[in-house]
């Protein structure tokens, strides 16, 4: 699916014309509303790093980002929106959206064993995975783990993660697809 088409299955979501599982428990669409909350606040004020943005503009193949995610997910409210505005930079790159849950390509990229998302298969032309990234930023994934281990419940566990996605402002993100275009 494109983008657009995510928005559109988020905005029948939070609106609530769409009430399959697991959105018809209040929890959860309660949850989905804030991650269309902050989503549409990185769409609006997420910031490009300057030697990313050339690093994109100057992508001469065409390239196939499939992004596996979920509106449910809360780190795909912090990484979907920089994503997109990335590939928007360049009309090489074609991202496709697949939803998790959805008869996606999941099982082939499982991280650790776990169906975690998002997750980010940039591919070259010859339909070759160039690099895998996600679920979160690495240091996002060391405090989760720390968190984890310390058996931190899990609302104090997201309330710390969304404070750490909050003052990095996308730039590890950022600076970990850079690393994997350049290599």
């Amino acid at each position: 699916m494109t983008f657009q088409d995510y928005l559109e299955l988020f905005e029948h979501i939070v609106s609530g014309k769409l009430t399959q599982p697991p959105y018809d428990e209040t929890d959860m669409l309660d949850y989905t509303k804030m991650n269309y909350t902050r989503m549409n606040r990185w769409l609006k004020t997420g910031q490009i790093l300057p030697a990313l943005n050339l690093a994109i503009k100057n992508i001469q193949q065409s390239q196939v980002w499939e992004l596996i995610t979920e509106p449910w997910c809360g780190d795909a409210a912090h990484s979907v929106p920089f994503i997109y505005l990335l590939s928007e930079l360049n009309p090489n790159i074609h991202l496709n959206i697949q939803l998790r849950d959805s008869g996606s390509e999941i099982d082939q990229y499982l991280y650790h064993g776990a169906k975690a998302i998002p997750r980010l298969i940039v591919r070259n032309d010859r339909q070759e995975d160039i690099f895998i990234w996600g679920p979160r930023p690495h240091d996002a994934q060391q405090l989760f783990l720390q968190l984890k281990g310390d058996n931190t419940s899990y609302e104090d566990l997201k309330i710390q993660i969304q404070h750490w996605y909050n003052q990095n402002k996308g730039v590890m993100l950022q600076e970990e697809i850079m690393a994997g275009l350049v290599k």
